[in-house]
């Protein structure tokens, strides 16, 4: 009778080893997958933060390029003024109004943009966003 409860528990370790050792490799596995998934996480993020990067880049030239434009155009159209022998319509006037005006609205939105961010969502040094409600 003891022999058997011997060759029991051996069984019974037998088994609970091979068991144990079926659930090691299940959790292996699954942390392979959970490093493999954080790793493409952390790849495409980083491509993500370029992109955006690269887009805010393109936004900020778009808004030198169009400072530029009207700019020319202002210049231009008090050039033109100047030549005595230019007779300058109303046109070229409200022309050169309007585009003083669209500049002074662009200069007044992102002003209010810029402090909308500061108030509203300031970011500490570290890059976490904090508010101070």
């Amino acid at each position: 009778m003891k022999e058997i409860f011997q060759v029991l528990g051996i069984f019974s370790m037998f088994i609970s080893a091979l068991v144990g050792f079926f659930f090691w490799l299940i959790q292996r596995n699954i942390n392979q997958r959970d490093a493999e998934e954080q790793r493409r996480r952390t790849a495409r993020q980083q491509e993500l933060d370029q992109r955006e990067q690269v887009r805010y880049q393109h936004e900020l030239y778009m808004l030198k390029s169009i400072d530029a434009a009207i700019a020319l155009g202002e210049a231009t159209a008090r050039a033109v003024q100047q030549i005595p022998d230019a007779h300058c319509n109303g046109d070229m006037h409200a022309a050169l109004d309007y585009a003083q005006q669209v500049k002074h609205e662009k200069k007044d939105f992102l002003n209010g943009q810029a402090l909308h961010i500061i108030s509203d969502n300031s970011v500490s040094g570290d890059g976490v966003r904090r508010t101070y409600d």
